[in-house]
């Protein structure tokens, strides 16, 4: 059995993204490692030393993995939106919410014709997601 596993980049943010899904999502960070810490200390400025080279969120039975790029191989997400979904349209708000604090919200969270609760978002980080609450019978 395979798994897919998201994995983000970010620009010298990824422990305070982390530990903001941590919160969000009530999750738990089971790794972590700065590039100082790694035999990669010297491929990067030395005020770099204390951003991560690789770090693991667990939530849900999900797990998240992230870093901080490289100085100057950063790149914006884009093409993709990290999708969650939820048996409970109240969950799902409530996640909503949460993640998308301080963001900019793309489509606010409200009934469609597909789901009892959806919305679209782009979180403080840059990080794109969308978030659905229970699905609708269409006939």
């Amino acid at each position: 059995m395979s798994k897919i596993n998201v994995h983000l980049h970010f620009d010298g943010r990824c422990w305070e993204a982390l530990q903001f899904y941590e919160k969000c999502l009530g999750g738990k960070i089971l790794f972590s490692m700065t590039w100082g810490e790694s035999p990669a200390a010297k491929e990067v400025p030395a005020d770099w030393g204390k951003k991560i080279i690789h770090a693991s969120l667990e939530f849900d039975g999900h797990s998240l993995s992230a870093d901080d790029a490289p100085p100057g191989s950063y790149a914006k997400p884009q093409g993709f939106n990290i999708m969650l979904s939820y048996d409970e349209t109240a969950k799902a708000e409530k996640i909503f919410k949460a993640l998308s604090e301080k963001g900019k919200i793309l489509m606010p969270f409200g009934k469609t014709f597909w789901a009892e609760g959806f919305g679209m978002f782009q979180d403080q980080f840059g990080v794109p997601w969308m978030i659905s609450g229970k699905g609708v019978e269409i006939k």
